[in-house]
């Protein structure tokens, strides 16, 4: 079993274009997996393996491949970088252990380089960066170090200075070896490691000395060690940049190109240098199911198997796979694990390490492993496995709620089950897309993150389940709340003559702040409702909840605590409670001030400086509050703002006739807002949903 220490588990994270998929299909072409390199443009590479991927040259899932380097195994997961996609980006962080965030050298900070950082902060994911495309023209390495300081906020430290730059960057000189890395021009990715070049000994003796003096300001043993000595071995600055990235003092920044085959390498020696091994992260929480006490899952293979699940994917040959973080423990093939978010018991059967669309057979996966499981029917992502005697869950992911839907309709009778086979599988492998029916109409819905990403589920079901959907244009998908606590009850009474249908539910609804969610407590007194039913009471609210009471759409941000209610010793069922809880919901909803929510979007807009005016012109009568200005890149503005997403329809034809076509713009989620009273009573008219 491969020791802890020579185990790295990263992501590749960035913008769009920003060249995170070539850089990966460079790591594996040179750390021995594969033999030929492929490109995103000809939809050859490993890690992007869907037909939808390779035809639009992005990245929709987040891949697995893992490959070796100097002796340690890298598991790397390549991710989306288009917004739409930001929940593949999201369980990918929740469990790796460090990323490497790739810049576009030209371009540097750009909109989603800023969400995935902030994605990456919120799990406290050490990271290293990596300045790619410096073979372009207008690429500028130390104007993108700057961006990242001045954007992200993090302490970049430069350990490699580029030999060259545009068409005649030539490698990189590594600043801690104070070596220099020349590559040949073959594309291959072959390099000779030389002296520094002379002409640029005095910048690499000053650039030196900023790495140096950026640790020291971190790190007191380098101060002292500086200060005494006043020159430091490489083997120390390793260990002291290594001991920094960990406790995320600073960000290592190393340079390249990845098209051109140039510093991939370096990069690889970085991710082993200053990147963490599985235990030297913090370990997971989770909470005991016995006794709810908060429990630590040390990274140990002889400790209690605590393992979260965070993708599920049906691939068409071997059927379902679930892939897994093992935290704590072994996951072996043949054991009987507890999924303790469902309480069921699941055999594993084969384990796989996969490597984008192939895989490996293992006989086990060891604490800071990650793999997939073939089969686990009831296994989703977020589940936690565990072991019968110590059954520990583990927190789950959070997903954002979805802002478009649209309508789905099978073009014939025939095709309603096979639609909806289709539809729930696609939901069970992304968790930002929801599926629901309308309640007035009939119509089953399908909601997303955006339009690509309503534009590749509808892609999917044609082409990986052969069912050609009716589908509507998409429309915003709004939310409910409700905005004041409420005390309400719902009674089933029913007796047609046989056995009776008796239920009744007393339930407290109280408003959450934004992003929350729904919570259910129970917090029963005495024995009026008996324990069996509560998951049945549970079930019925969520139900409720989702088919929403205002306007059909979801109830969102809301706490609903089970404190009474009354059974019958004979008429009472599982089903008696479900209706009973759903009723008592419509009725706290009503009466508890509900109001409509919107997402709003941050939306940020390149443009050139002449056309300025017009476009802010045009954002605020869209009701968009800018939120900042600046320049970008010369004689660019960028601007960003917050503005609904029901404003923003038609917003890329209206960019291009006022920037002439020169004028770019991208938007993500930001938050859920209350609708305008006028406004929500002509979209509760029109009956949107």
């Amino acid at each position: 079993m491969r020791s802890l220490e020579t185990m790295r588990n990263i992501g590749i994270i960035a913008h769009i274009d920003a060249g995170k998929t070539t850089v990966t299909e460079r790591i594996l072409y040179h750390t021995g997996r594969i033999h030929r390199m492929g490109n995103v443009d000809e939809g050859t590479t490993v890690t992007d393996f869907m037909p939808q991927e390779r035809e639009r040259g992005i990245t929709i899932q987040s891949a697995a491949v893992s490959c070796t380097w100097r002796g340690h195994q890298i598991t790397i997961i390549d991710t989306p970088g288009h917004i739409d996609f930001t929940a593949e980006v999201q369980r990918s962080l929740r469990v790796l252990d460090g990323g490497v965030v790739v810049f576009d050298g030209v371009a540097g900070v750009e909109p989603q380089s800023e969400t995935v950082w902030h994605q990456a902060d919120r799990y406290a994911v050490p990271r290293i960066c990596f300045v790619n495309k410096m073979d372009r023209t207008g690429a500028d390495f130390w104007h993108v170090v700057r961006m990242i300081e001045e954007r992200l906020r993090p302490v970049p430290v430069a350990v490699q200075v580029p030999i060259g730059a545009e068409k005649d960057f030539r490698g990189v000189v590594d600043l801690v070896a104070e070596r220099a890395y020349l590559y040949e021009g073959n594309g291959e990715g072959q390099y000779e490691v030389g002296p520094i070049p002379p002409e640029m000994a005095d910048e690499v003796a000053r650039r030196r000395e900023e790495m140096v003096e950026r640790l020291a300001d971190v790190d007191d043993e380098v101060a002292e060690r500086y200060l005494e000595d006043g020159d430091l071995s490489p083997e120390f600055l390793r260990a002291a940049l290594r001991k920094a990235t960990l406790a995320r003092h600073i960000v290592p920044v190393l340079c390249g190109s990845a098209l051109r085959n140039k510093g991939i390498q370096p990069l690889l020696d970085a991710v082993v240098d200053y990147l963490p091994a599985p235990h030297e992260v913090a370990a997971v929480r989770g909470h005991h199911l016995a006794t709810g006490e908060e429990v630590t899952c040390p990274v140990d293979p002889d400790a209690p198997l605590a393992a979260l699940a965070f993708k599920v994917n049906t691939d068409p040959y071997i059927g379902r796979l679930v892939y897994v973080r093992v935290y704590a423990g072994v996951l072996r093939r043949g054991d009987t694990v507890l999924n303790a978010s469902t309480g069921k018991e699941e055999r594993v059967g084969r384990l796989v390490r996969m490597y984008a669309d192939r895989r490996e057979e293992v006989e086990a996966l060891p604490a800071g492993d990650i793999g997939a499981v073939l089969g686990a029917r009831e296994v989703i992502t977020g589940h936690t496995l565990c072991g019968p005697d110590r059954p520990v869950a583990l927190e789950t992911i959070q997903f954002p709620q979805p802002v478009l839907s649209l309508s789905v309709q099978p073009r014939t009778r025939a095709d309603q089950d096979r639609l909806m086979e289709a539809l729930q599988k696609l939901a069970e492998e992304d968790p930002t897309l929801h599926l629901r029916q309308d309640p007035r109409t009939g119509e089953t819905l399908l909601a997303g993150m955006g339009e690509l990403h309503l534009d590749v589920a509808v892609d999917r079901l044609r082409r990986e389940f052969g069912v050609t959907a009716l589908v509507s244009p998409p429309r915003v998908a709004y939310c409910e709340t409700i905005t004041r606590p409420v005390r309400a009850e719902g009674r089933l009474a029913k007796q047609t003559g046989g056995r009776g249908q008796f239920a009744h539910v007393v339930l407290e609804l109280e408003p959450l702040p934004e992003g929350s969610g729904v919570v259910f407590e129970e917090a029963l007194r005495g024995q009026n409702v008996p324990r069996q039913f509560v998951p049945a009471i549970e079930a019925g609210v969520r139900d409720a909840l989702a088919r929403g009471v205002l306007s059909g759409n979801p109830v969102v941000d809301v706490k609903v605590t089970l404190v009474d209610g009354k059974a019958h010793e004979v008429d009472s069922s599982d089903q008696a409670f479900h209706t009973a809880a759903g009723l008592a919901v419509k009725e706290g909803v009503r009466r508890g001030a509900p109001i409509l929510l919107e997402p709003v979007m941050r939306v940020d807009v390149q443009v050139p400086s002449e056309f300025l005016g017009d476009v802010l012109s045009d954002l605020m009568a869209r009701g968009g509050q800018v939120s900042s200005m600046e320049p970008r890149n010369g004689t660019l503005q960028g601007v960003q703002a917050q503005v609904t997403l029901a404003s923003m329809f038609g917003y890329a034809t209206a960019l291009r006739s006022l920037t002439q076509g020169r004028g770019t713009f991208s938007m993500e989620f930001h938050r859920y807002a209350p609708v305008p009273e006028k406004a929500a009573q002509e979209i509760l008219r029109r009956g949107e949903r």
